[in-house]
């Protein structure tokens, strides 16, 4: 059986898929030999734009096995080693550093699954009840990266573009200063960094301790979206409103507020926002006024979101960033060195 490779695998129609797939195959189940039943789709076609027909997102299963892939309880992994599929097309949000299950659904070191952007979907909740797994998920998420604006001079070969930017258009949004700190989200019971399973830093005790003031004050299952700002990373601050800097407020459905309801929660928490550069109908002109402004200052970039609320599936489509050439100084090193503070205003 001959290996897949990225070179030999174009967009095929449904029926190329099912076709060159079980001719792959040899028409059998990769897992157990016998007659195959489904062109199963390895990583689940919504999470792709183009729908997913790549002969490397396909093996041929049983049923019993195309079930049990449905509920994850045949690894994606698992399929592909047995159909011999060496690069596998990833939707074009998706990292290869990170593991995903069939539903897009990320797995921890530990064997949790963070909830992705399909978790809440019904026809997904119930293979996965089906399945038995919905206890190996944390209610803790992960926080998206944020693909870069096309024009954005900032992004590196290992970063995603945003090229289909239909999603802004007619719509009311926010341009947010990209502050230089670490990404933080705080629930009522729980704090942490972008990785869900990170280790703590010098560097997040005072926002840990403010954290424990007002952590009751978040609702249950909510989360709070905020920048860190205590340490300086390429750019030092000197008059902070405020250590903690809010960009978004989710609620208990992976729902992100409005940004007049993120206002609003910040300011019950006692949190500021990060500053907004403009706020108004989405103008691609409008918004490239921001480029040169930023790139004279000392100031890494501008983020781009639609100012109504949205949900988590939806964010690699309506948010997206704009980031300075040469911004990153220090590298991802910065929390290996000496914690040097950043001040705020009020000194």
């Amino acid at each position: 059986m001959k290996k897949v490779r990225a070179a030999e695998d174009p967009l095929l129609s449904r029926e190329e898929f099912r076709g060159k797939v079980f001719a792959r195959d040899d028409h059998t189940c990769v897992i157990c030999g016998q007659p195959a039943q489904d062109a199963h789709h390895i990583l689940e076609r919504r999470l792709f734009e183009d729908g997913g027909y790549y002969l490397s997102n396909g093996a041929a299963l049983c049923a019993a096995h195309h079930l049990e892939a449905e509920q994850t309880a045949l690894s994606v992994e698992t399929i592909r080693e047995r159909a011999r599929i060496e690069r596998p097309a990833l939707p074009k949000h998706f990292y290869p550093d990170e593991r995903y299950d069939k539903w897009g659904n990320v797995y921890l070191a530990n064997g949790q699954r963070t909830k992705g952007e399909l978790y809440h979907d019904e026809s997904v909740q119930k293979i996965l009840r089906q399945g038995g797994v919905l206890g190996e998920f944390t209610d803790l998420v992960k926080y998206p990266r944020t693909l870069h604006l096309p024009w954005s001079p900032g992004a590196t070969e290992d970063d995603r573009i945003l090229h289909d930017l239909s999603a802004f258009e007619g719509q009311e949004v926010v341009v947010t200063e990209k502050m230089d700190g670490e990404n933080t989200t705080m629930y009522r019971d729980h704090f942490h960094a972008r990785s869900v399973d990170g280790a703590s830093h010098p560097s997040q005790s005072w926002a840990r301790a403010f954290h424990a003031k007002i952590r009751w004050q978040i609702p249950e299952g909510w989360r709070v979206c905020a920048e860190n700002l205590y340490a300086k990373h390429s750019i030092g601050y000197d008059a902070l409103p405020h250590f903690l800097l809010v960009f978004s407020v989710w609620n208990e459905k992976n729902r992100c507020l409005g940004w007049e309801q993120t206002v609003e929660w910040s300011a019950l928490l006692d949190l500021p926002t990060v500053p907004v550069l403009y706020r108004g109908p989405w103008n691609e002109a409008q918004i490239h006024r921001h480029d040169m402004a930023l790139s004279a200052h000392s100031k890494e970039g501008y983020v781009v979101r639609v100012a109504g609320e949205f949900f988590f599936r939806d964010f690699r489509r309506v948010v997206a960033k704009f980031v300075k050439a040469g911004h990153n100084q220090t590298g991802h090193g910065w929390n290996r060195q000496r914690v040097i503070p950043n001040r705020l205003a009020s000194g």
